[in-house]
């Protein structure tokens, strides 16, 4: 009763709303074959969502999987950064092609279309849309098992845009340890739901530190309140990630992959049960 035809403002759940939500799927390039999408989302920036996206394509990527990241943070790209990728996305005048990583993952991002990578993206939210769904559409992606969307922080263009315009098969909501966390990750899990999408669980970044001298955890941000949160919102704790110096130095060096560190290893298992 009383409905306005507008699905994206209503909160109620029917037949019709479903039906919309599918009719906006954009299909992708017709020689793109990409078999699980996952989005690495957060409420609020500088948590470490790249990470995230870069750790989790490189772990699933040693386990024998054709991975690459469609990088949705226009404005922030920083992908190519962590993979030490100078060279520029090609085009063949109806298609672009992504660049593929040192040990194999393909990558897309703003940074490798511009001339200059320092350049600001002074763009409106529209515009970004548009760039994020040409990124699955015009790309030629080719065979993928996991396509790892690296999102830009809160529920604005971008996350909308993907998850009506892109099947995406599951979100992994990131975060850190402080006293603010259950805000942020509330409504990052409230958006998922809204549109139906699965939360495969929660990644919390800086963690702690590890003395170099003794070994202990050290809690710089504070205690954890990673685990009522998760418990809050029904949601599993995939891993809990420590500020580590030598991770830090090899994604200023570009050299993300050769990082031997296994604390990604438990969402490579979470992703490897989809």
């Amino acid at each position: 009763m009383g409905c306005t035809h507008n699905c994206e403002s209503c909160g109620s759940s029917c037949s019709g709303k479903g039906n919309q939500q599918e009719s906006m799927m954009e299909k992708p390039h017709e020689l793109s074959n990409v078999k699980k999408i996952i989005g690495i989302v957060s409420g609020k920036g500088g948590v470490g969502k790249s990470m995230v996206t870069s750790l989790s394509a490189v772990a699933m990527q040693r386990r024998g999987y054709q991975t690459a990241i469609l990088d949705a943070d226009i404005t922030g790209p920083s992908i190519p950064k962590a993979f030490g990728i100078k060279s520029k996305a090609e085009s063949d005048g109806t298609a672009l092609y992504p660049v593929v990583s040192k040990m194999g993952t393909k990558v897309m991002s703003l940074n490798l279309l511009i001339e200059d990578e320092e350049s600001p993206v002074v763009w409106r939210g529209p515009v970004i849309a548009g760039a994020v769904k040409q990124f699955w559409t015009d790309v030629v992606w080719n065979d993928v098992d996991y396509m790892f969307v690296d999102m830009p922080p809160g529920t604005g263009d971008v996350p909308l845009t993907v998850f009506q315009s892109l099947p995406v098969d599951g979100i992994i909501v990131v975060t850190s340890p402080q006293d603010l966390v259950s805000m942020i990750v509330t409504k990052a899990v409230k958006m998922a739901q809204m549109m139906n999408i699965p939360i495969l669980g929660i990644v919390e970044n800086y963690s702690f530190l590890r003395c170099p001298d003794c070994g202990k955890e050290i809690k710089v941000f504070g205690e954890s309140h990673v685990e009522e949160v998760a418990e809050k919102n029904g949601l599993k704790v995939l891993a809990k990630l420590p500020i580590d110096p030598e991770l830090a130095s090899l994604c200023d060096r570009g050299m993300i992959e050769l990082y031997e560190g296994e604390y990604a290893e438990p969402i490579a298992d979470q992703l490897d049960v989809q």
